[in-house]
């Protein structure tokens, strides 16, 4: 079985390649194949996979090629994993300091900033999308480019529900709380649902029993783990519920932004200063055996123990622990959603699909993060209980700025794209999305479809 990665001299990509070391089933990934249209980055995560390979000792690795051509990349794929960065790291970290300069946020997946991603990226994602549909029709398609649930929507367009998103962060959150309540997590049923970077654990169900309220009463153990320290015992037990990591963007934005102002360099800059040194050091001719691979799990560590440092500042949080530095392992979670598709081998996996009638509050064609049951036929969301009202404010509000995105990359309309700026709930002013806009497209040469 092949498998194609699009984006394949990224810096996760050791991740995926680990795990399908590790997976000696039948019908594994025989073949992987990198595309990426920058040749050093593919050199070096070829270098990286080939340690990795040696490491494991495994005799039937599965064997890796790389390709700056995309439809020599998609042709026999079985799977897609599509994981590009639109303006690379350059990109992420001039949305931060244009949204920093308006004193609103500019993080790569949330509000200005991950609005100018995703005008970006929508276009580049549609067009993957129909070479796929052209070139490899049979596929399945695995999308974890960001901001991953708008991405996986413009990508269903072409696919319909042979894209699946998927993210980590609803997998760790709820292993840490199955963990703090004594379960293992793949006991655990996991209430979760909203959308990609924007949900909550609504309850965790061990032997059919709801065990999420024995932990909001205690509240040494809600301050046990990170999101705990995030937002406060006394925040959660109001919402009675624990959000996703990323809504502290939200119910925290002015002492967020604060931070992240004051900070000496933003989360976007420093990941591109690391990346540019990994991969020079990696690159250098005469490498020795395993200097690869050490280099990328030293570089690894640093940006996890790092993330969302500005966050931990604002809340007050301090150093990340040991079990906060577990991430879900959205390697892991491919790799068991490709085995279910792929071997029909029914499993309950969190996931951005399309919500059919899952949500009242959202058109059916939306795409939202919640349980799935999968099996070879796809990923089918499970029933759940409705938003409360404060939370589908926000799920319905984003959407429908997830739309505006759309429907700017369909048009080139400045004015659709105006108008996702200003509707979104962290920008809080139309002089200043119009401002945003303007800033990012001086910034950004592939936004000069606007108009």
């Amino acid at each position: 079985m092949r498998l194609t990665i699009l984006g394949g001299g990224g810096f996760r990509v050791p991740l995926v390649y680990g795990a399908l070391l590790g997976d000696h089933a039948e019908g594994r990934v025989s073949h992987v194949t990198l595309y990426d249209e920058d040749p050093a980055r593919l050199a070096a995560m070829t270098r990286v996979l080939a340690d990795l390979a040696a490491a494991a000792a495994v005799p039937d690795a599965p064997a890796v090629t790389a390709t700056r051509d995309l439809d020599e990349a998609l042709r026999g794929a079985a799977f897609v994993f599509s994981a590009i960065r639109v303006g690379g790291l350059d990109g992420r970290a001039a949305d931060e300091r244009v949204a920093l300069a308006e004193g609103v946020l500019g993080q790569e997946t949330v509000g200005a900033g991950g609005i100018a991603y995703g005008l970006r990226t929508v276009p580049v994602a549609r067009e993957i999308a129909r070479r796929i549909a052209r070139t490899a029709p049979g596929a399945w398609v695995i999308n974890f480019t960001n901001p991953a649930g708008l991405v996986t929507e413009a990508m269903a367009e072409e696919l319909g529900d042979r894209v699946i998103g998927i993210c980590d962060s609803p997998v760790g959150l709820g292993r840490r709380i199955a963990r703090l309540l004594g379960a293992r997590p793949d006991e655990a049923w996991i209430d979760y649902v909203g959308l990609n970077h924007l949900g909550w654990v609504r309850g965790l169900r061990i032997g059919g029993r709801d065990e999420l309220p024995r932990l909001l009463a205690d509240a040494e153990a809600l301050e046990s783990f990170e999101e705990g320290r995030l937002f406060g015992a006394e925040w959660l037990r109001s919402l009675g519920a624990i959000p996703n990591e990323y809504l502290h963007y939200y119910y925290f934005n002015r002492d967020t932004v604060r931070a992240y102002q004051e900070a000496g360099q933003t989360r976007g800059a420093f990941l591109r200063d690391q990346q540019r040194g990994f991969y020079a050091e990696v690159g250098r001719a005469g490498l020795p055996a395993g200097a690869a691979l050490a280099a990328w799990e030293r570089t690894r560590a640093e940006r996890e123990a790092t993330y969302m440092a500005e966050n931990r500042e604002a809340a007050g949080a301090g150093e990340r622990d040991e079990s906060d530095l577990e991430s879900g392992g959205y390697e892991k979670v491919a790799l068991a959603l490709m085995r279910a598709i792929a071997r029909d081998e029914r499993a309950t996996l969190i996931l951005n699909v399309r919500n059919g009638s899952t949500l009242s509050v959202l058109d059916a064609r939306s795409v939202i993060e919640v349980p799935c049951l999968v099996d070879a036929n796809g990923a089918h969301p499970m029933g759940v209980e409705q938003l409360p009202l404060h939370a589908a404010g926000l799920v319905t509000a984003v959407k429908a700025v997830e739309r505006e995105v759309l429907a700017a990359a369909a048009s080139g309309s400045r004015a659709d794209a105006v108008k996702a700026f200003a509707l979104h709930p962290l920008v809080d002013s139309v002089a200043v999305a119009r401002r945003l806009l303007d800033g990012y497209a001086a910034a950004h040469p592939g936004l000069a479809y606007l108009r």
